[in-house]
């Protein structure tokens, strides 16, 4: 017999790392690199949560799908697909996890592009996240900060409640943050009963869950379809249920975690798995060719084959801008 309830591990793939270009392109996003000791940010994900959960789940588009097969070919793991015809943002995505999912089921929804360390305390975490989502909370897992980050969204708490979420601060409002130690960085990771979820979802946000509801209903092999996808509200879970749900628990997490938006936080990674920098702080990512950099400091070099860029390291947010300035001329440097 199988027991009534699983524990899904539910990967989202979304996101297209429009600051890690020219690394991460459409035909490959960020998650898919295998920059990472030869792995991909996804397969590490994978890898991570296999021992907690007995389902996989992984809810991604048209255009990624492919990727992450093969990823999940190469782990030897099965696992339930879910192609998004087109991205409607997370609230969406997470629904559609739910409603494939048996009402019982607890799922531990992970981005796939993120960096974790410090094990013992990531599984600590899970397992109280779990038995607070057993009791009918949605949990949410905030990092306890190790330095004033204005990269990221902030949760206030107290205790495992959550007084409020904050969106990404100014490195005032950052120190402030911290000084006052009760600020967690919002991770992106939350864990609940399918049920729940959905039910708060119905009341918060009716018409995603209605719409959501209705694109579930007529897929295919978990091949969404485009036009019923379409009408569905583009909107975060975070808007939609986390900062309205009277149901919210937070965790406190030690573990060590990083979202790698930027270079400067892939930089900060590589180093402390001994990536080569000169005695200056200069990185070259994507080449072994020989690079000397003169008179420049804190500069990382990115090598690709069709395009490559010189940054300053703390200059590093701004690449999202180039990407854009690339968008709008419709340039096949993305791809």
């Amino acid at each position: 017999m199988e027991a009534k309830n699983s524990i899904i591990h539910v990967i989202l793939t979304g996101g297209v790392g429009s600051r890690l270009w020219p690394l991460s392109r459409k035909s490959r996003p960020k998650q898919y690199l295998e920059i990472f000791e030869g792995k991909s940010l996804f397969e590490m994900t994978v890898d991570r949560n296999s021992y907690l959960a007995n389902k996989v789940m992984v809810v991604g588009n048209v255009d990624n799908h492919h990727l992450s097969g093969e990823v999940m070919d190469k782990t030897k793991t099965s696992y339930v697909n879910i192609v998004e015809a087109t991205p409607r943002n997370t609230a969406a995505a997470i629904a559609f996890a739910a409603f494939a999912s048996n009402p019982d089921d607890i799922l531990i929804v992970t981005p796939s592009d993120h960096i974790i360390d410090k094990m013992e305390e990531y599984n600590k975490a899970i397992k109280e996240a779990i038995s607070k989502a057993q009791e009918g909370f949605i949990v949410t897992f905030g990092i306890i900060p190790t330095k004033p980050e204005t990269g990221y969204g902030y949760i206030e708490s107290k205790g495992d409640k959550v007084v409020s979420f904050r969106e990404k601060p100014n490195q005032t409002t950052a120190k402030e943050f911290i000084a006052k130690g009760n600020f967690l960085w919002n991770s992106g990771m939350f864990c609940f009963k399918a049920s729940v979820l959905l039910e708060e979802l119905k009341q918060f946000q009716p018409d995603v869950y209605e719409k959501s509801k209705a694109v579930w209903e007529a897929s295919e092999n978990g091949f969404l379809d485009l036009n019923l996808s379409l009408e569905i509200p583009s909107i975060s879970i975070d808007y939609a249920v986390m900062e309205r749900s009277k149901k919210i628990k937070v965790v406190p997490a030690a573990f060590s975690w990083s979202d790698l938006g930027s270079f400067e936080s892939v930089y900060d990674y590589l180093v402390s798995k001994n990536h080569p920098v000169d005695k200056n702080g200069n990185m070259v990512i994507g080449s072994g060719k020989h690079t000397t950099f003169l008179g420049l400091k804190n500069t990382i070099f990115v090598y690709t084959e069709t395009a490559n860029l010189i940054l300053q390291k703390e200059n590093s947010q701004d690449v999202k801008d180039i990407y854009s300035e690339l968008e709008k001329i419709n340039s096949d440097l993305l791809n």
